[in-house]
């Protein structure tokens, strides 16, 4: 269920360090104020990421009460992206290789002033 993301809407992961001692009631608060989305939003999955970056919480809401998913991984850990603040929607692929311990991030790009040096 997991690992490739099907029968999820969309997804959101919170960059950044969750307390993962937050159960059902503390990570739909987070959802809703300080993401300022709706945590009942069917089929929509929401992961959290603590210090560990071997552990993942994910809550959905299935129409009739929340499904609060806890995931750990036993090998390697997961390139969390730890920076920003606000919420990001993920696509299936980048939810694929966050499962898969890819960064999904860039940290950096190239700027078109170093491509026209190059030439």
């Amino acid at each position: 269920m997991l690992n490739d993301a099907a029968g999820f809407r969309e997804v959101y992961i919170a960059p950044g360090r969750t307390d993962m001692r937050r159960g059902i009631d503390g990570l739909a608060t987070i959802v809703k104020q300080q993401f300022q989305l709706n945590p009942f939003q069917k089929n929509v999955l929401f992961l959290f990421c603590g210090r560990k970056s071997d552990r993942i919480k994910g809550l959905v809401w299935e129409g009739d009460g929340f499904c609060l998913l806890y995931k750990r991984i036993e090998a390697g850990r997961l390139q969390w992206p730890r920076t920003s603040e606000e919420v990001m929607s993920i696509s299936r692929e980048d939810f694929r290789l966050l499962m898969q311990g890819f960064s999904i991030i860039q940290r950096s790009t190239i700027r078109e002033a170093d491509i026209s040096e190059i030439a």
